[in-house]
């Protein structure tokens, strides 16, 4: 009896320590299992939207977990959500309790949140381009868009678009660079490090070699024609930005939008030769548009000065392309026309010695354009086949008088050419102008020169008539005192005379003539 008490003792000794291990290594290997606090609830049921997703052992840690939940809904969208729930902790007090695995969790947080996701912003790139912009989804579909924009003059494929940093920016911002293939090769070439590079003494040969060479004249076939050169005509900036998806353009109606030529304006300056009409035709306008585009023009007889800037509409794509080719061509070619200057002649007299014959010639030549217009052109090589044979104009280069009007005020009562007789015994056709004025207004000589008759003229009435010193002869009439006489040398603008209403006449006024070669021309043509 004995034996068997002491052996039940010692089997529940046994027992004890057994459960006392087990305890232990429960609390050590089993974290899941809360151990027992007197500090209130030690465990959380978390409910996300009345949908319970798992249980903690912290408050905060629910809370980290729906972070990592939301982290992963954007990670699989690719942008940023905006997913609304309401979270509720439902706290106990346990002396063991089972929590969930973190991963699991944080799984059905993400169920949740996907099925409240009001709104995702997803990454994208805005294209900015002077004033225009537009949002594409990826790096790739920026790339693909900027090189259909080249693509349209580039049809070998010599060059390709690439982005990088631009590190004069603080924000991150990316622009864009046209890069040639062949060159970008010749580079990594350089850059590889030959199996046995010359050195000492061949080195130094070759550097000698290289230097002393003469590089020598092209023949025509030694020339790579074609593109060899192309860059953006604008300033491209590339920004990553966050956007829904309604506010993204697809990739192939950006290229379109991009790369259509529009309608835009621009600005032309004047330049010696041109005229409105020149200006507009050039430009594809009609003279009406551009008379309605420019202000300063009032009609298709508006003065127009080298210098002055004009609006005109081109046809351009948002992104212009600026390209250089290497072109060969053979043409019909003019000389340079040659001047011989005359002293005794007027900058208006000219004379033509030798007329001009064309020649012809073979080029090679770097012609620049501007997407389809060209903008400058130089010749590189050029084969005279045939020799032109230049103009000779021989010129005056004294500057010729000029004609102003001879009265100050009055008013332009009849003009040149075909009218009605103003009174019985005047002429139906007007040889100059007449200003209606009071009589005894002061009437000036319109240009220097030498008084040729002073006096009476019949039907001219009192009248005065001036040589100039460029053939050309002025007449003053109807006047009511005549202030010179003939032989006397008279300077612009000096008082010749009174007006008056002498001669066939009706009315106070001043007749005024201008004859080239002994024939009365329109004096509006010539005056100042």
């Amino acid at each position: 009896m004995k034996k068997i008490s002491r052996y039940n003792k010692k089997m529940r000794y046994i027992y004890i320590k057994c459960a006392v291990v087990a305890s232990v290594l429960a609390i050590l290997f089993f974290p899941t299992w809360t151990k027992f606090e007197k500090a209130g609830d030690n465990m959380f049921e978390v409910w996300l939207d009345e949908t319970q997703v798992g249980v903690v052992a912290e408050r905060e840690d629910a809370d980290v977990f729906l972070a990592r939940a939301r982290k992963q809904l954007v990670k699989k969208e690719n942008g940023i959500v905006f997913a609304e729930c309401d979270m509720e902790l439902k706290g106990q007090e346990v002396l063991f309790g089972k929590i969930d695995e973190e991963k699991d969790v944080v799984s059905k947080m993400a169920e949740v949140l996907a099925k409240n996701e009001r709104q995702t912003l997803k990454q994208s790139f805005t294209v900015k381009i002077n004033e225009y912009t537009v949002n594409v989804a990826s790096t790739d579909e920026v790339l693909q868009l900027l090189q259909a924009s080249i693509n349209k003059y580039d049809s070998e494929n010599k060059y390709h678009v690439s982005l990088m940093q631009d590190t004069t920016r603080e924000l991150n911002v990316l622009t864009a660079n046209v890069e040639s293939l062949e060159e970008k090769k010749q580079e990594e070439k350089k850059e590889e490090t030959p199996l046995f590079p010359e050195a000492g003494v061949y080195a130094t040969l070759s550097e000698m070699f290289e230097s002393v060479e003469p590089a020598g004249e092209k023949d025509f076939e030694d020339f790579e024609l074609g593109l060899i050169d192309m860059e953006f005509g604008d300033e491209v900036e590339i920004v990553e930005a966050y956007l829904r998806e309604d506010e993204l353009t697809p990739l192939s109606e950006a290229i379109e939008q991009v790369t259509k030529d529009k309608e835009k304006n621009k600005i032309y300056e004047v330049v010696a030769g041109d005229t409105l009409g020149g200006i507009a035709y050039s430009n594809d306008l009609t003279i009406e548009k551009l008379i309605a585009m420019n202000d300063t023009i009032e009609d298709e007889f508006s003065t127009i000065r080298v210098g002055d800037e004009l609006i005109v509409t081109v046809p351009e794509p948002e992104l212009s392309i600026e390209r250089k080719e290497e072109n060969y061509y053979e043409e019909d070619y003019e000389a340079e026309v040659v001047y011989v200057d005359n002293d005794e002649w007027y900058t208006n007299q000219t004379k033509v010695l030798q007329e001009p014959s064309a020649g012809h010639r073979k080029v090679v030549a770097i012609v620049s354009y501007r997407n389809n217009a060209e903008v400058e052109r130089e010749l590189i090589k050029e084969e005279i086949v045939l020799e032109a044979v230049p103009k000779i104009v021989e010129r005056g280069t004294k500057i010729p008088p000029t004609y102003i009007k001879p009265i100050s005020g009055g008013r332009l009562s009849s003009r040149f050419g075909r009218r009605s007789a103003p009174t019985k015994g005047a002429s139906t056709y007007h040889k100059g102008v007449d200003w209606a004025t009071p009589i005894g207004t002061a009437v000036m000589a319109s240009s220097t020169g030498t008084v040729a008759r002073a006096g009476w003229g019949s039907g001219y009435g009192y009248v005065v008539y001036i040589n100039h010193a460029d053939g050309k002869q002025t007449r003053y009439a109807h006047l009511s005192k005549v202030l010179v006489s003939s032989g006397q040398k008279v300077s612009q603008g000096d008082k010749i005379a009174l007006s008056g209403n002498t001669g066939v006449s009706s009315g106070p006024h001043v007749h005024f003539e201008i004859l080239v070669n002994g024939k009365q021309v329109d004096p509006f043509e010539y005056l100042n």
